[in-house]
């Protein structure tokens, strides 16, 4: 009897019902939860948001002021004879309520006195100007030139501006005149030199070419050397301005008459430190604004 064969049939493994197919379904089948977190993250519980720009800008002089107050109150309530902010304030509203009283030659309002010594200001850096840039423009242009004032500049610049007062007066005869005069000399300085440096600074070969093409000597003050000595003769002006507007205090001190410092030496001599309180924060503010004009006509007439 021989033997029967036996067929053994490879059965298809069956998927179990409810069972994932692979490791990713079986992790979606059992933690649901995670895989809605890793699609949609979660919200954080506060957003920070930034300050705009100028809320900085704004705060950072207010706070400054308001640290300057304090301190200034601190100190005057220290025991000091240094008038406190508030009744400052109030000698402030009543002086400027009416600025441009006059009762006489020597006795007028604030406002008459800022007003006279902007004109001596005006004229005496008018004429610092007019002599100045053109001068500095020469020293930087020409090597001898420069050789010979810059000994005579280095011994002049660095003197007092009320030593020359003195020479002022002895010259005019008259104290307006002796004071314009002092303004005319301190505002003079910061122009040559820093338009003589700016004429320094231009690249040689623009010069060179300009030799190159033969132009005259008005062609290359007005093409090449008036825009690129600009910005450094702004800075000059810049400058004169504000030692002129510091120099006509001290000299209206000495010589008397209208002006803003002259009404601070007639304050002292009445014992009135409101008003040279008052007086110093004026001439300041006054200060201020002439130096912020200089920057707006620098950024109107920059060629950058």
């Amino acid at each position: 009897m021989s033997a029967r064969p036996v067929i053994v049939h490879a059965l298809k493994p069956q998927p179990v019902e409810g069972a994932g197919t692979g490791p990713a379904e079986e992790s979606t089948r059992l933690h649901p939860a995670m895989n809605q977190a890793s699609a949609a993250p979660e919200k954080p519980l506060y957003v920070r948001t930034r300050a705009p720009e100028w809320l900085p800008r704004l705060l950072a002089p207010v706070i400054g002021l308001g640290l300057f107050v304090v301190l200034w109150a601190i100190i005057a309530k220290s025991g000091g004879r240094l008038p406190d902010p508030v009744s400052t304030w109030h000698s402030a509203v009543e002086v400027f309520s009416n600025p441009f009283y006059k009762k006489g030659p020597n006795d007028q309002g604030i406002g008459w006195n800022v007003l006279t010594s902007l004109g001596r200001v005006g004229i005496g850096f008018g004429l610092a100007a007019l002599v100045g840039i053109p001068l500095g423009f020469m020293i930087g242009r020409f090597r001898f030139l420069s050789d010979m004032a810059a000994p005579v500049i280095s011994i002049l610049k660095p003197v007092s501006p009320l030593a020359w007062l003195p020479i002022g007066l002895m010259v005019f005869k008259a104290a307006n005149p002796a004071a314009i005069y002092v303004i005319f000399v301190c505002s003079l300085w910061p122009m040559i030199v820093n338009t003589a440096v700016g004429v320094r600074h231009i690249p040689q070969d623009y010069l060179n070419v300009a030799r190159v093409l033969n132009l005259s000597e008005w062609t290359v003050f007005r093409k090449i050397l008036f825009p690129a000595v600009l910005p450094y003769m702004i800075t000059g002006v810049r400058l004169s301005i504000g030692v002129a507007w510091l120099v006509i205090v001290a000299a209206e001190m000495l010589t008397g008459g209208v002006g803003i410092g002259f009404w601070v030496w007639d304050e002292w001599n009445n014992l009135n430190v409101q008003h040279i309180i008052i007086a110093i924060f004026t001439v300041g503010i006054v200060g201020l604004a002439l130096e912020q004009a200089m920057i707006l006509i620098a950024r109107r007439f920059s060629y950058e």
